[in-house]
């Protein structure tokens, strides 16, 4: 089956995103061309899995950054609600996640980002996260989109490697036991 890998920036204090998915404390980092290994990330993966908030947040910046297959997990948004120039690479779909895991398995998918705050937590409460890549952003913004929520059960990790910027970011890679 095709195996769920995040890769997902968040404050110390453990938000992805404002209340209002607004991502203006992570675009003010200053980062002087660090990489932080998104293009490398990106070349592993067949196609994005994503809720229709970071959906929606991603869209408004004005260009859309992904060539992969995107799939929208939402039980509201419709196909006419993906706009005309993306409904090549975009589809949405009301699957629950393991069956999304199946059909993209189906599909040729060997390994899928998982994205978005919520998505991730119910893709990680099915055990269907393999890898998380997680990057700490010095900053405090109080409140937000939590990266993680609650859990029926402990999930055990094993580090694989982490990285300190001058920026100050971290970025570390775990296995999901």
């Amino acid at each position: 089956m095709t195996t769920g890998h995040m890769f997902m920036a968040m404050s110390l204090d453990g938000f992805v995103a404002r209340e209002n998915f607004g991502l203006d404390w992570l675009m003010k980092q200053k980062t002087d061309g660090e990489e932080h290994g998104n293009a490398e990330f990106m070349e592993t993966v067949d196609g994005l899995v994503m809720g229709s908030g970071s959906f929606r947040t991603i869209q408004s910046l004005g260009v859309w950054p992904y060539e992969k297959p995107v799939v929208v997990l939402s039980k509201t948004m419709k196909p006419d609600d993906i706009p005309e120039e993306l409904r090549k690479t975009v589809t949405v779909s009301a699957l629950a996640p393991r069956q999304l895991m199946v059909s993209l398995s189906e599909q040729g998918w060997k390994r899928a980002y998982i994205d978005g705050g919520k998505i991730i937590q119910s893709f990680m409460r099915e055990g269907l996260i393999a890898v998380m890549t997680v990057t700490i952003v010095p900053i405090l913004i109080g409140e937000g989109k939590r990266m993680f929520g609650a859990l029926d059960a402990d999930i055990d990790l094993r580090l694989l490697d982490s990285m300190s910027f001058p920026s100050g970011l971290i970025t570390s890679r775990y296995e999901v036991l």
